[in-house]
Order: C-alpha cells, then sequence, then structure tokens
C-alpha cells in the first residue's frame, strides 16, 4: 500500500515536472553532479552509460553499455520502460523506487526545478 502511495506521488511529481519545461544551461549546471558516472555530450561511457540520446530512448539498451547493465535496468527496458520526461522526472527524484535493483549509487534529487533543468539539458541538442 504505502509503495503504491509513493508512486503514485512521484507520478504526480513526476508529470508536473515534466510539464514545467526547464533551462538547459541550469540543467548542466546540475549535471555537473552527475558527470562522475555518466556523460551526456558524446557517447562515451563512464562507470554508467552515456546519455546522449536518452530522452526517448528504451531503458538498458545502449549498445557500448549492454554488457554492463543491471538486470534490473534490462528488465525494466524489456517491460517498456522507455525514458521520456516523465519517466525520467521519477527516476532522477528516485531511482531505487523507478527502478528497485538498479545499480545506480545516486539516492536522487530533491529539488522539481533541478529534475526539469537536467531533463531540458539531457534534450538540449546541441549542449549549451
Amino acid at each position: 500500500m504505502l509503495r503504491a502511495v509513493l508512486s503514485a506521488s512521484l507520478l504526480l511529481v513526476a508529470t508536473s515536472v515534466a510539464e514545467a519545461g526547464g533551462d538547459p544551461v541550469l540543467g548542466k549546471h546540475v549535471f555537473n553532479r552527475c558527470m562522475t558516472c555518466h556523460e551526456a555530450a558524446t557517447d562515451r561511457d563512464k562507470v554508467g552509460p552515456h546519455l546522449m540520446g536518452v530522452v526517448g530512448r528504451t531503458a538498458g539498451i545502449a549498445e557500448s553499455f549492454l554488457g554492463h547493465y543491471s538486470e534490473a535496468m534490462k528488465s525494466a527496458g524489456a517491460a517498456g520502460l522507455v525514458w521520456d520526461e516523465a519517466n525520467l522526472a521519477e527516476y532522477l527524484k528516485s531511482p531505487k523506487l523507478k527502478v528497485p535493483g538498479n545499480r545506480m549509487a545516486f539516492s536522487g534529487l530533491s529539488n522539481n526545478d533541478d529534475i526539469a533543468n537536467v531533463i531540458a539539458y539531457l534534450k538540449a541538442d546541441p549542449k549549451p
């Protein structure tokens, strides 16, 4: 029951964040927290997969990272998880709740503006 309530709450937050737009320049600044493990401006993998073109991509299928995804992330993708704005917002808010069992050590972003800005940065082409 608690999990259902938390999931519903995350969905509401994700929907409002996704509708809020965002600023890719501010998102680049927030994304600096992610750069230890992820690259977004190139297709170079680090500890985590590159995030270039992640918006609209199915979870767990970046070809260059296939041998490194957790079973949880591969299963989420196989079950139809696509990184649209709403799903990204939920994941950035609480990665372990959105995809239980994934390997990402980051606990999430608590600020909805930061989430919207990171998503705007990930969507930006070219990156600011």
